[in-house]
């Protein structure tokens, strides 16, 4: 099952449930307002007998955030992101303290109306000269501060940009077309183990695969509870947030993303979202 939200063929929005190629419709129009409730009001909504079906063939699926829902991601949650940062950076010690830190680093991602979907573009920005995807597993948190469901999360960022000085981070991180999510939320009662999924990255340039690999979110430094903590610590979100958890997966320093190039991202269990790059 997958929580999505779709264009009927008036270009009217609704949410639905997605199995197996058939939506059910909720009366609720926005992911926002599912969000509004808790935990255990949703999972009832979502194990009502079915009505309203329509096929997902003749709607086109939108990304599944809206209203002021907010994308925060984390960040130096793994090892291999420690290491990149590092290996980036003219200030590495900044990201060395903050991987063992008590308080991990939090930035702001983006609106519901500057995410894109499977199908749709992430880019590259023009004055940067090393970009790369970073996926990531997405977690869809209530008003209530309670993980409800699960996203995959690219959050393309320049590491070039922020190579030059960590207070570069807005501009390497949030512009059009940074931040792209899955179709579908995943339920997190149907996601037995959140520490044991894999999640795999191919990017494929022409015909030629130009980067591959593999990483399980067990290799995650921090556990999603923390992170989600630290995130409501201070502020609260009324219509729910996405927290991308950070990345394990980073090209070395010889490798860049170019306008073509398609990127498959794929969360066991979770889901899969594949975009060109523009």
């Amino acid at each position: 099952m997958h929580i999505v939200r779709f264009a009927d063929s008036d270009a009217t929005v609704h949410c639905g449930l997605l199995v197996d190629g058939v939506i059910r419709v909720l009366e609720q129009d926005r992911i926002a307002d599912l969000l509004a409730l808790s935990l255990a009001e949703l999972r009832v909504l979502a194990e009502e007998p079915a009505a309203t079906p329509v096929a997902a063939a003749d709607v086109t699926l939108l990304p599944p955030l809206d209203g002021r829902m907010e994308v925060w991601a984390a960040g130096v949650t793994y090892h291999r992101s420690r290491e990149a940062r590092m290996e980036e950076s003219a200030e590495r010690s900044v990201y060395e303290k903050v991987y063992d830190a008590p308080r991990p680093e939090l930035f702001f991602k983006a609106v519901p109306w500057r995410v894109v979907t499977d199908g749709d573009a992430v880019r590259v920005r023009p004055d940067s000269s090393l970009t790369v995807p970073e996926p990531e597993l997405g977690l869809v948190v209530n008003a209530h501060a309670e993980i409800v469901g699960y996203l995959v999360v690219d959050d393309v960022s320049s590491r070039s940009i922020e190579g030059e000085n960590p207070l570069y981070l807005p501009q390497a991180k949030v512009y059009e077309g940074s931040c792209a999510v899955s179709a579908g939320i995943r339920p997190v009662w149907e996601v037995p183990d959140v520490k044991a999924l894999e999640i795999a990255m191919t990017i494929t340039r022409g015909d030629e695969i130009a980067f591959k690999a593999a990483i399980s979110t067990a290799s995650l430094h921090r556990p999603v509870s923390e992170l989600v903590s630290c995130l409501f610590d201070g502020q609260p979100y009324p219509e729910g947030a996405v927290l991308a958890t950070g990345t394990g997966i980073v090209p070395g320093m010889d490798f860049t993303l170019t306008p073509g190039d398609v990127v498959d991202i794929d969360i066991a269990g979770v889901g899969r979202l594949v975009t060109p790059v523009r």
